[in-house]
């Protein structure tokens, strides 16, 4: 694929031999943002830019419930810049970010300051998550309302990294968020079974001397959520599900019809606890990585639709707070650039799901979630033209020092990984070309 456009002038847009979903080759002309045509051998107009796709799969634009930009506060780990950078190179158009920033995102003031970033980025739409609690210390609820009503129109809530362990608060939550179509995203850890908790709990925890972090410290907030949501008819979701029992319970919390959604994090459709074997904190990560039969439990799941979505969970830390004993080390890992290629490998090369589910679970679904109204659409006419271009026979190898990420957190450096991002459109302009960010971006670009 290569061009010599100005993207930022340009009004129409032909992408030459593409595979919507990875089906057959067809041209698509996108003119003012929007899909205008899809048909064989369409004659580019006079003032269209044509790329020529080379037979890469076209996917809706990949919309991402659970980032942290670490901005504002920490922008020594990330910045919503570096962030939007790292998005829109996977294939990203839109991601939600947590509030665990410092200040807290629990008012509105700090939700629209995170909005406004986003827009003068103008690489990906970012939507802020705001705290469910006052600087999520699980003790009054925050602003939620007022959060709603800011320009950033706030549907999502969570407490990430900390969980809504007092169930009367909970339900006041729930029962809040009703009034806008809100959801509270529940970060799924009973706080008094995970005391020092440092790994999953089982063998690998054991032999190492390291707390174990219960399966059931997950299960339990989960099974008392589905309970509280459909006793007050709410919409509940739940936050990088890990482990089996998980997603048994949500499976029959969707069985009686109640509105409950669920995501999967890239490593936790991958990685095992026993990486944990030489205490490299990369590996450390809140939920734990899990074991091989939860790494399955995961993959069923989300390929049957128990589990709604992928989310990154993608969590930035400057190399003080990453780098040292595995006991200080915060958890958490990046996840932006490479969240598709470990879809592609866990679910499409084994045949769990084709390139159609992963639209659903990649785009389709979490918009729905969110709440979003032009993201995550068909790949269809009159739909916004928000779009990614994969190269599904190709193969990289993840070099940190080459992420956009401030931060070098990812626990896939030198691993090879199949699929590679070639091109990211938002509304129809490019972010990303031959797999490289776009020269000249124009930021704020309109919504």
């Amino acid at each position: 694929m290569s061009n010599q456009a100005r993207f930022n002038d340009q009004r129409g847009l032909l992408l030459r031999a593409v595979r919507p979903y990875g089906e057959a080759a067809v041209d698509v002309r996108i003119l003012d943002g929007t899909i205008a045509e899809i048909g064989a051998d369409l004659a580019p107009a006079d003032d269209e830019t044509v790329i020529d796709g080379g037979g890469a799969v076209l996917l809706p634009g990949l919309v991402d419930l659970h980032v942290h930009l670490r901005e504002p506060g920490r922008e020594d780990a990330e910045t919503v810049r570096t962030g939007s950078e790292a998005a829109a190179l996977g294939g990203f158009t839109a991601v939600f970010a947590m509030p665990n920033t410092d200040p807290t995102a629990d008012t509105a003031g700090v939700v629209e300051q995170v909005f406004r970033l986003g827009e003068q980025t103008g690489l990906v739409d970012v939507h802020p998550i705001g705290a469910v609690t006052v600087g999520r210390a699980g003790l009054q609820l925050a602003e939620l309302g007022a959060m709603a009503d800011s320009v950033a129109r706030v549907r999502v809530f969570s407490d990430d990294g900390a969980c809504v362990s007092d169930p009367a608060l909970m339900r006041r939550a729930l029962e809040y968020v009703k009034a806008f179509d809100g959801v509270i995203a529940q970060h799924a850890e009973e706080p008094r079974l995970t005391v020092g908790a440092q790994l999953n709990e089982g063998v690998v925890s054991a032999r190492l001397g390291l707390t174990g972090w219960p399966a059931a410290a997950e299960e339990a907030i989960i099974a008392r959520d589905t309970l509280l949501a459909a006793h007050v008819d709410s919409r509940l979701h739940v936050c990088h599900v890990s482990t089996a029992g998980s997603v048994d319970i949500i499976r029959a919390a969707k069985a009686k019809g109640w509105q409950v959604s669920a995501e999967v994090t890239p490593h936790h459709l991958l990685l095992t606890d026993d990486l944990a074997e030489d205490y490299d904190p990369v590996f450390k990560v809140n939920p734990p990585l899990r074991t091989a039969s939860d790494i399955a439990a995961l993959r069923a799941g989300l390929a049957d639709g128990t589990i709604d979505c992928v989310a990154t969970d993608h969590a930035p830390h400057s190399s003080e707070d990453k780098e040292s004993e595995w006991g200080s080390a915060s958890p958490g890992m990046l996840g932006l650039q490479t969240a598709l290629s470990v879809v592609i490998e866990t679910m499409v090369e084994t045949g769990a799901l084709d390139w159609r589910g992963v639209a659903d679970r990649m785009s389709a679904a979490p918009a729905r979630i969110g709440r979003l109204a032009d993201q995550g659409r068909p790949i269809a006419i009159g739909s916004p033209a928000n779009l990614v271009l994969v190269d599904d026979t190709a193969h990289w190898t993840v070099d940190r020092a080459a992420l956009a990420s401030k931060s070098r957190n990812t626990p896939y450096e030198g691993r090879t990984l199949p699929g590679r991002v070639v091109a990211t459109f938002l509304r129809g302009t490019a972010t990303v070309l031959d797999g490289k960010l776009v020269a000249g971006q124009v930021a704020g670009a309109s919504r």
